[in-house]
């Protein structure tokens, strides 16, 4: 036997091994697991980009994966459209207690979700991007989330919204 081939087929048991302790991701069917010389091929199907995300970073934990080809296909059970999409994130936003929907929501475009808004906290927008990547029919996010502006007084607020110029 190659001593490459020996060394693949013992990455290609931990990448197994690994991915099959996960609890939730053991679950997950069609996940093939490829090696060669080191480099380590996923193919199958998951339901969501988190999933997709957490095999990611699973597999690249693995002492002796020199490289990684995720080609891990997101998936949904039917067609979702964008609307369906946008209320899939809207509920994974709500139930989080570290975003305010008041700072923060999310359109979608082809899978494709921009989280909107305004906030400064940078905790509040890394758990909104999590909770838009569990969401069903996400394929990637993008955050367009931008700085809340500082507050103005309202006086300037009234003066700048009635155009007063006659004081």
């Amino acid at each position: 036997m190659d001593m490459s081939n020996a060394k693949d087929i013992e990455l290609l048991n931990k990448v197994q091994d690994a991915i099959e302790k996960d609890f939730e991701l053991s679950e997950l069917y069609d996940i093939n697991v490829d090696v060669v010389d080191g480099e380590v091929q996923l193919v199958g199907i998951v339901d969501t980009l988190s999933e997709k995300e957490r095999l990611d970073r699973i597999v690249r934990n693995i002492p002796d994966v020199k490289t990684l080809s995720n080609d891990l296909t997101i998936s949904t059970d039917g067609p979702i459209t964008d609307r369906g999409v946008e209320f899939e994130v809207a509920e994974e936003l709500q139930a989080d207690p570290r975003v305010n929907m008041k700072h923060i929501g999310a359109k979608s475009s082809h899978g494709k979700v921009f989280l909107v808004g305004r906030s400064n906290d940078h905790e509040e927008i890394l758990a909104a991007m999590e909770d838009a990547s569990s969401a069903r029919g996400v394929k990637q996010v993008i955050s367009q989330i931008k700085p809340e502006k500082k507050n103005t007084p309202s006086e300037q607020i009234f003066h700048s919204q009635v155009r007063n110029d006659k004081e």
